[in-house]
């Protein structure tokens, strides 16, 4: 019997919960979360903790193509996005006093140190960066509400138009 790998359509229905240990991991994460947007407000970094986190409005990319054959709205979801080990955090091209500011996550990457730690780099639409200087890849992302119709009822590839 012959195995198959599950589909990124597979997930559809349920929320999303996993943890990225490499980056391979991360860049699955990166997938889920691309258009994600927040308010400024929902960043947090503890430093005591060493953890970072996101509240995030996450494109449902995992159901876009049965939202589409079925002619409904697309959807998105609110989405913890967790980073633990971080020892520093930097951001470039964003106001941070701005707390009526809205961003887009586009993606994220990461560059290796030769120990294994090394910088995490959210990538901001309108050429902004939060970078994450992290000990190693500990990242959670967790949908935390039901979804819920996206404002546009569109794709992120339709609000670009």
């Amino acid at each position: 019997m012959t195995q198959q790998d599950a589909k990124f359509e597979d997930g559809g229905e349920q929320p999303i919960a996993i943890r990225a240990k490499d980056g391979e991991d991360l860049a699955i994460i990166s997938t889920l979360v691309q258009d994600a947007i927040l308010p400024i407000t929902e960043i947090k970094w503890n430093a005591d903790e060493n953890r970072f986190g996101l509240l995030l409005n996450r494109f449902r990319w995992e159901d876009k193509s049965k939202a589409q054959k079925q002619g409904r709205d697309f959807e998105r979801v609110q989405t913890v996005l967790v980073f633990d080990a971080v020892l520093a955090v930097a951001s470039n091209g964003i106001d941070l006093s701005d707390k009526d500011q809205v961003i887009s996550l586009l993606s994220i990457d990461f560059e290796a140190d030769e120990d294994g730690a090394g910088s995490i780099n959210l990538i901001l639409a309108g050429d902004g960066m939060i970078a994450l200087d992290v000990e190693s890849i500990q990242a959670t992302l967790k949908d935390v509400t039901r979804p819920y119709v996206a404002p546009s009822k569109k794709s992120p590839e339709h609000d670009l138009s």
